[in-house]
């Protein structure tokens, strides 16, 4: 029964913070043939956070909120960081806190004061003696948290994706340029081991100009669906269209072509294949016939860029595809792809300097395995020369999840901006809503909003800073 009770409690709590904006977002098709929504004005007295530095912090006092399927490892990793005290826990159920307790007393790590129930949250929040709020929270609790949080002087580190909405893109920017601080999506997969060594290589100029990227979250979710407490992921795909999750395949794309850092993302074109296996599932798992489904079993986007750049991005998690996120660059001078081969390739083996000689088949295959394996020994990132052996050891998707804990704590007690910022968490969380909006007028192209409101101008490329810089 208690049980019971708790459940009926977040989910009326849920529906109180969720907005439908997909259905009431103020949008208007233009002459030129562009769907461009309301874009607010920046509240007056407030500046933009670009490259935004806050006072170092010599111990970063934090409190979690959500110790559920991915709370409990957050938890965890942070007891392996430098420089952390881990001050509170919270979820709705307190045996979950409890549980998590014992991470803590194994790390001989003193116990943590414990939040629960609908409210724990914001008595967590409203303490003084906390820094940072990391929050792991499901979806829809995700904005309403860290706003909160922000207004109460705390950064926040938000679970993907940070917002469900542009109405909640826009509280954040607004949130976090009105308080200064700081607020980042905890985006690991721009910390993946492929992926960062590319970024390295193509910020040395190894592809020569970059054309076009491609990224996904291909993940066929049959056997996690049940462990989604209150069914609130395939709720949400039930209610909603569009690419929901696409932040895994776009923003390491985004940091490739320095997106908000010197160019913008300007509009999007989505289509969507018929829902099949969503009804069927909510069939099985509630009884009820789903044939309300919104979300697609396969949604595609394609991306402009105002650099003249394009990004392909696929979303499926209903289907028995191998896990993929798609990684792809291409440019003018070479190739990168992950899945389902890492490899490169280039245009002249010649032009790669300090290579062991192989025949240029560029034009069939991949650079061979020895020659690939040296380059990502040569172009190895300075975060994954420092971290790797560490990361590998802690964990967390094979150690990006410990290097994007490590990195964000690193900045904090430095005062470095973080490497993800406000305007990364809104313009990748808002894919969701534009993707929709496109497929429900037969695929018209989308305006991308400027959450920097003009200042994406200011940065020229995608940096991670250090101490001294």
């Amino acid at each position: 029964m208690k049980k019971i009770i708790y459940a009926l409690i977040f989910t009326l709590t849920v529906a109180l913070f969720s907005c439908n904006s997909q259905e009431n977002a103020k949008e208007s098709k233009t002459s030129d043939g562009i769907i461009r929504l309301e874009m607010p004005a920046r509240p007056a007295g407030q500046e933009d956070v670009i490259g935004l530095r806050c006072e170092p912090l010599e111990t970063v006092r934090v409190g979690f909120i959500g110790l559920g399927m991915r709370g409990p490892g957050a938890v965890e990793r942070f007891t392996y960081i430098p420089g952390v005290e881990i001050k509170a826990l919270c979820d709705l159920y307190p045996e979950k806190v409890a549980k998590t307790q014992e991470i803590l007393k194994k790390r001989n790590f003193p116990e943590a004061t414990a939040y629960s129930g609908e409210e724990g949250w914001k008595e967590l929040c409203n303490r003084d003696d906390i820094d940072l709020i990391y929050i792991v929270t499901p979806w829809l609790l995700h904005t309403p948290i860290a706003v909160y949080a922000m207004e109460h002087g705390k950064h926040v580190a938000i679970e993907v994706p940070a917002a469900m909405n542009i109405d909640e893109c826009w509280q954040l920017v607004n949130t976090a340029e009105k308080t200064r601080r700081h607020c980042m999506m905890l985006e690991n997969c721009v910390y993946d081991f492929f992926e960062l060594t590319t970024l390295n290589m193509a910020q040395q100029g190894l592809f020569g100009e970059i054309l076009h990227v491609e990224g996904a979250y291909i993940h066929n979710l049959e056997e996690f669906w049940k462990a989604y407490q209150g069914n609130w992921r395939l709720d949400f795909n039930e209610k909603h269209g569009g690419d929901v999750y696409a932040t895994h395949g776009l923003g390491p794309a985004c940091q490739l072509l320095n997106i908000h850092r010197g160019n913008r993302m300007t509009h999007l074109v989505a289509m969507a294949t018929q829902a099949v296996t969503g009804p069927k599932l909510v069939k099985e798992m509630t009884g009820r016939d789903g044939k309300d489904f919104k979300n697609a079993d396969h949604t595609m986007t394609m991306i402009q860029t105002a650099n003249g750049q394009t990004i392909h991005l696929q979303h499926d998690v209903m289907n028995p595809r191998p896990y993929s996120r798609m990684y792809q660059l291409t440019g003018t001078e070479g190739f990168a792809n992950k899945y389902p081969i890492e490899g490169y390739t280039f245009r002249s083996a010649e032009k790669m300097e300090g290579m062991p000689d192989h025949e240029n088949l560029n034009m069939h295959t991949f650079v061979p395995q020895n020659v690939k394996e040296q380059l990502m020994k040569q172009y190895k990132h300075p975060i994954h020369k420092e971290l790797e052996e560490m990361a590998k050891k802690v964990g967390g998707h094979g150690g990006m999840d410990f290097i994007m804990d490590y990195r964000l704590v690193y900045c904090l007690r430095n005062g470095l901006p973080l490497d993800q910022d406000v305007y990364d968490a809104a313009e990748w969380s808002c894919i969701g809503e534009l993707t929709n909006i496109s497929i429900q007028n037969n695929s018209m192209p989308v305006e991308v909003p400027d959450f920097t409101r003009g200042s994406w101008k200011k940065l020229n490329g995608y940096h991670h800073y250090m101490v001294g810089e």
